[in-house]
C-alpha cells in the first residue's frame, strides 16, 4: 500500500473504513478459496489482504479514542 493510499484511509469517516473492512474481508475470502482452488500461485495476495485489513481497524480504532 502506498503512502497515498494510507493517507486516504485516514481521512475516510468510519462508516467507509466500516464498509470497506467488510469488502476487504470478502476479497480475502475469495483469494484464499483461489489460492486453495489453484486459480491463483500468488499467495502474497493474502498478505496485502491481511495488512489492508489490520490498518482499517488500526483507524476505526483511532476514530473511536479521537471521539470519546
Amino acid at each position: 500500500m502506498k503512502v497515498r493510499e494510507i493517507k486516504e484511509l485516514k481521512a475516510r469517516s468510519r462508516e467507509d473504513l466500516r464498509a470497506l473492512l467488510g469488502e476487504s474481508r470478502e476479497e480475502l475470502h475469495r483469494a484464499k478459496l483461489d489460492v486453495r482452488a489453484g486459480k491463483n500461485k500468488n499467495a502474497r495476495i493474502l498478505r496485502e489482504a491481511r495488512k489492508k485489513i489490520a490498518r482499517i481497524l488500526t483507524f476505526l480504532g483511532d476514530h473511536n479514542t479521537s471521539n470519546q
